[in-house]
């Protein structure tokens, strides 16, 4: 029986990839040097060292939209993040770019998160602005979270050592700055398929939408059901990126795409069973910051000791590593009553 080496593998992308797809024996390199694997690319290892990291696990206690599910369905981080990655695998193979980097980077890309989703990246933000001084700005965003993860708070902190198109994918996935290579701008795109679609699906899984009522463009142009709507997407991002050279939706499908996004917000995300649950969130997390700025012994060693002794992004670091149901034990454990007896 054969045994294919990582040789072989990059002979075989050299092979079938596009010209302007990021080869794995070319990469820009790691933070630190390292000895290469037998069997993996450089890029396949950076996919398995973020399945293996504490950050990647706990995705999965980490919500997406909805705060307080009832039901086994709803979409948590981390099935946000697989959705993220087969639709990036998708793409990528469809248009012979490099599979493992679309992968690595979608793994990868929400590491920094915050419990309560974007809500408790919200809560932090202002935290840290709330503190800030001339000597001292400070701000908080998930895809620069996501980096320091991977680079410094995982393994101890030594970080992951992850090479240089992971990394720059991870950070640049949302935001202005677009990433360098055609891999990490496809996860970008996928990220939106993907929460654009499925937080319709939750939505009217917990009852505050019906499929009618979305816009007409959406049924229009994008098709009838959530599996219609993806395939049309990911369709449309593969011939028009293959047609211009960079990934990209044509304006008509892109646009349908942000009219759909921008209703999700009126009739969703600011939704009354959503704001009520957001409210409670937010001050959740100010909360938690607030207690552990005033008792930093208590935030854990290993934040203090990457901190470079400033306390605010000691506790950055540790509020926003935690799960949904940690914050919440961990509050209820400091600020509410416990065994009283009447």
């Amino acid at each position: 029986m054969k045994v294919i080496r990582r040789e072989d593998i990059e002979l075989r992308e050299h092979a079938i990839l596009e010209s302007d797809a990021t080869f794995s024996d070319e990469n820009d390199g790691r933070i630190s040097s390292s000895s290469r694997d037998y069997l993996r690319t450089e890029f396949q290892r950076d996919r398995d060292k973020i399945i293996h990291s504490k950050a990647f696990r706990r995705l999965s206690h980490k919500t997406q939209v909805f705060l307080a599910p009832e039901g086994d369905h709803f979409r948590t981080r981390l099935t946000h993040t697989l959705e993220v990655a087969q639709i990036s695998r998708t793409i990528a193979r469809a248009l012979a770019l490099n599979e493992d980097l679309v992968e690595a980077i979608a793994l990868g890309h929400d590491l920094g998160h915050t419990p309560f989703g974007h809500t408790g990246e919200e809560a932090l933000n202002d935290c840290l602005l709330a503190y800030e001084t001339a000597d001292c700005k400070l701000s908080f965003s998930h895809n620069e979270q996501s980096l320091r993860v991977v680079d410094t708070i995982e393994n101890n902190g030594r970080g992951l050592n992850l090479t240089a198109e992971v990394r720059d994918g991870i950070l640049c996935h949302t935001g202005s700055q677009r990433a360098e290579t055609l891999e990490g701008r496809i996860v970008s795109l996928a990220d939106r398929i993907a929460y654009v679609n499925h937080d319709i699906d939750d939505a009217i899984r917990a009852g505050i939408l019906l499929e009618g009522q979305l816009p007409e463009s959406t049924h229009r142009i994008l098709g009838e059901d959530h599996s219609s709507r993806i395939e049309t997407l990911v369709l449309n991002t593969v011939e028009n990126s293959a047609r211009t050279g960079d990934i990209q939706m044509t304006n008509e499908v892109w646009d349908a795409m942000m009219e759909l996004r921008s209703f999700l917000f009126e009739n969703v995300y600011r939704s009354d069973p959503v704001i009520v649950e957001v409210r409670k969130a937010y001050h959740l997390v100010q909360d938690l910051f607030a207690y552990y700025l005033k008792h930093i012994d208590q935030v854990p060693e290993e934040y203090r000791a990457i901190s470079d002794g400033n306390d605010l992004v000691a506790v950055r670091d540790y509020v926003a590593g935690m799960t949904d149901r940690y914050a919440k034990s961990i509050f209820a454990e400091l600020f509410m009553p416990q065994n009283i007896s009447l």
